[in-house]
């Protein structure tokens, strides 16, 4: 009797209580990775569900149910374990793929996707729209009763996925978007699209036969997420076949027309998934950044990996742009004295500022060795018809390896690469406005194999680093010359 009330009084307590973890900078499971996030913001913290993906079938079984993390900072995390668990494969939810979180008239509900491929063999549809509730975030309940499917001869019924779910205020009524493929003639790759569904009780669902989206350019519009800042509209989804990663279209209305902006991808092709929420001041976007083969730099993508949130701000324009969260930047606190020493071209290094000038060649200076999580900044002020500049991280004493953040003013883009390069599809760039005479900042963060790079508070990298776990940091320019002001290393005490 002691042990069942001893294992009665464990099951009740908040999984807080012996669920605290933290960690360095980027969450990551103690087994596996983390796959899509889906977030939900209540009572002052961030409830992050996310797809567990073990990687190990003979050892963890197939499929992928969701966990849950919660955090106030982005920097600790309470783990609550196993929220929605995968089915068997005579179940359609083999496979709990993403969804969203809503909450209604004092309960929780989870909108998820059901995934079995064994269906096709069956003839059944391998995906499908599926509800849980719950009425404290911990403890669901699956309705199978609720579970839909693509209508035939509109949507593909194979592909049926990814549920957002809201409230349109103005029509009265719950809305639910939902990455579809139209089924017509059109090519494969041009059928993606983001279908509308509605229901006025979460429970029954209308599709409606015109897609909210369908510009005819995706195979797929995967992870859809919907929300309103200011007079915009924003509708986000992630990609994958001519380009990969997470975009945006913007709109007055929920009706469309749908702008697309010239630069709306938040990050690079490493950054996937990401779906966004609000504390009510902050809009944050959590995504993954992607882990690769074998840990090495040389290999290919893999899918899911580390937790990785930007801050989304708002342009005067309406476009979007990420920023780091403050709660990280200010997180590190502690500055490691950095004394250059000029590798080659001519430097002159002064307590505050540093001047490399390059004409016609290469200017390289390293510091100290970089420690395995923290943040590096700069700014670089570079004169008109310079070809780059910018930051070199875990370098050899010869330069001989190391990554490089790369300005290249005349392509008005920021490149992270490593050297050598050989085979590496390790370049990752992203579009900025170099002008010169301008302070631009950098800001890199590091923590292990991830590393986050943003530039002048708007544009982001998100990497890994495998192949070369440390090394000097430091500063380069190559034909032409730039100023170097404010360099600092930091860590976290």
């Amino acid at each position: 009797m002691k042990i069942l009330f001893i294992a009665a009084i464990l099951y009740l307590l908040p999984p807080f209580i012996f669920g605290q973890n933290s960690y360095n900078l980027f969450y990551t499971p103690k087994n596996g990775y983390s796959g899509d996030f889906i977030p939900f913001y209540e009572k002052g913290e961030f409830r992050l569900f996310y797809l567990q993906d073990w990687r190990d079938k003979e050892k963890f079984g197939e499929g992928t149910p969701w966990y849950q993390i919660s955090t106030k900072d982005f920097l600790s995390f309470t783990e609550y374990g196993e929220m929605l668990p995968r089915g068997t494969k005579d179940e359609q939810d083999l496979y709990v793929y993403t969804g969203s979180v809503i909450k209604s008239e004092g309960k929780y509900h989870i909108f998820y996707t059901g995934h079995n491929q064994y269906f096709v063999e069956k003839k059944k549809p391998q995906e499908a729209i599926m509800h849980a509730v719950s009425t404290d975030l911990i403890h669901w309940e699956k309705i199978p009763k609720d579970t839909f499917y693509a209508p035939k001869g509109i949507f593909e019924q194979d592909d049926w996925r990814d549920p957002f779910v809201f409230w349109n205020e103005e029509a009265q009524e719950y809305e639910m978007l939902v990455c579809a493929r139209l089924h017509n003639n059109v090519s494969f790759q041009h059928r993606g699209c983001t279908a509308i569904c509605t229901s006025k009780d979460l429970s029954k669902w209308e599709v409606k036969e015109k897609p909210l989206y369908s510009p005819g350019l995706y195979n797929t519009q995967e992870c859809p997420d919907l929300f309103k800042m200011g007079n915009w509209w924003y509708l986000l989804t992630s990609i994958s076949n001519w380009r990969f990663g997470t975009q945006y279209v913007m709109s007055r209305s929920l009706n469309g027309p749908w702008i697309t902006p010239e630069n709306n991808f938040f990050d690079d092709k490493e950054f996937y998934a990401a779906k966004s929420y609000s504390d009510g001041v902050h809009r944050y976007l959590f995504g993954w950044n992607s882990t690769k083969q074998h840990q090495s730099d040389y290999r290919s993508f893999e899918w899911g990996g580390s937790l990785i949130v930007h801050e989304i701000i708002q342009n005067s324009d309406g476009t979007l742009s990420v920023r780091v969260p403050e709660s990280i930047d200010k997180s590190f606190t502690k500055e490691i004295p950095s004394k250059f020493t000029p590798l080659e071209g001519k430097w002159e290094i002064n307590e505050k500022t540093i001047h490399a000038d390059a004409a016609g060649e290469c200017a390289s200076a390293l510091a100290d060795s970089m420690p395995s999580c923290c943040r590096i900044s700069a700014k670089v002020t570079f004169s008109k018809g310079t070809k780059e500049c910018g930051l070199i991280l875990r370098a050899s004493k010869d330069i001989e390896k190391c990554y490089n953040v790369r300005l290249e003013p005349s392509k008005n883009r920021v490149i992270f690469n490593l050297e050598p390069h050989g085979n590496s599809p390790l370049t990752l760039e992203r579009p900025v406005d170099l002008q010169p005479d301008v302070p631009h900042e950098i800001k890199v963060f590091t923590d292990h194999s991830n590393c986050v790079i943003y530039v002048d508070g708007k544009t982001a990298i998100s990497a890994r680093m495998y192949n070369i776990d440390d090394g000097k940091w430091g500063l380069y320019v190559i034909q032409g010359s730039a100023d170097f002001s404010d360099m600092q290393i930091r860590v976290r005490e």
